[in-house]
């Protein structure tokens, strides 16, 4: 027996909610080896409202986690959390020097509960280095308004404006995440393949255990490529994932609750339904 080899290149969130520990976890539950290459570790300190620290690792050992996981054959990957403009581009030559096609980005700009602000250069970083290179692409809304430069961005239209702008810069598929911010009845993200734009929705779930969704989505989407899936058929069975993992989740503690990453694989599915625009 062989699995499909799946690799995060992100950073390691001490809480196991998200970043790799959400990437490997949502690795497994879609039945792929899942190997990592660290770029960050963020810690929280229960002693001052679970603030964030943030510990970049050393370029030249990130390149040695890169090298040793590139050396095994690997599927499928994506990235998380790059915390420099140094890393980005690090990270982004490696993948490319790679020849690995099935490239998931997944743009993180900010550990969320910290102020979702991003240095300008890392955002230069990233439109050069990694979306010339992603198969497919995954900003939130703050972070599509960064990437497409159109700032602000809370409704489908403007999804779609920055979508296209996105894919202008060599991304092939992009998805819009929707969030809390965006102006619509369902849990809605937009997904464009460069020609057509697909508005897929779920039922909205009140909850503030949503820690680890982002980086869910976005390993769920490398997994079902690495096993095969269409892109299409990757980001809808990756929302019907993540749904269901969010309308799960769970309190860790007085600050934060993460999703349950294996609910999908526990619980009835959550109905996505799929609108061309």
């Amino acid at each position: 027996m062989s699995l499909k080899k799946t690799l995060t290149i992100a950073g390691s969130d001490t809480s196991g909610g998200a970043g790799i520990q959400a990437d490997l976890k949502t690795f497994q539950e879609h039945g792929t080896y899942g190997m990592n290459a660290l770029t960050v570790i963020v810690t929280m300190d229960p002693n001052n409202n679970w603030s964030h620290g943030v510990h970049p690792i050393p370029v030249d050992t990130l390149k040695s986690q890169m090298e040793t996981a590139f050396s095994t054959g690997i599927d499928a990957l994506k990235t998380g959390m790059l915390p420099t403009a140094e890393i980005i581009q690090t990270a982004g030559e490696a993948i490319a020097a790679s020849g690995i096609k099935d490239v998931v980005i997944d743009p993180v700009m900010a550990c969320k509960g910290e102020a979702e602000v991003m240095f300008p250069e890392n955002v230069d970083a990233m439109i050069k280095y990694l979306l010339p290179h992603a198969k497919v692409v995954t900003p939130n809304l703050v972070e599509a308004g960064e990437l497409s430069r159109l700032g602000r961005i809370s409704t489908v239209e403007e999804m779609q404006a920055a979508a296209e702008k996105i894919h202008a810069s060599g991304a092939k598929f992009v998805v819009v995440k929707g969030g809390k911010q965006l102006k619509h009845e369902k849990a809605a993200d937009l997904l464009f393949d460069g020609e057509k734009h697909y508005l897929l929705t779920a039922p909205k779930t009140d909850t503030n255990y949503n820690h680890g969704a982002g980086c869910t989505f976005a390993a769920a989407i490398t997994a079902n490529i690495a096993n095969g899936q269409s892109v299409k058929d990757a980001v809808l069975n990756a929302k019907i994932f993540v749904s269901a993992a969010i309308e799960h989740g769970w309190k860790l503690n007085e600050y934060v609750g993460p999703v349950m990453h294996g609910a999908a694989n526990k619980f009835p599915k959550t109905e996505v339904e799929v609108l061309e625009l």
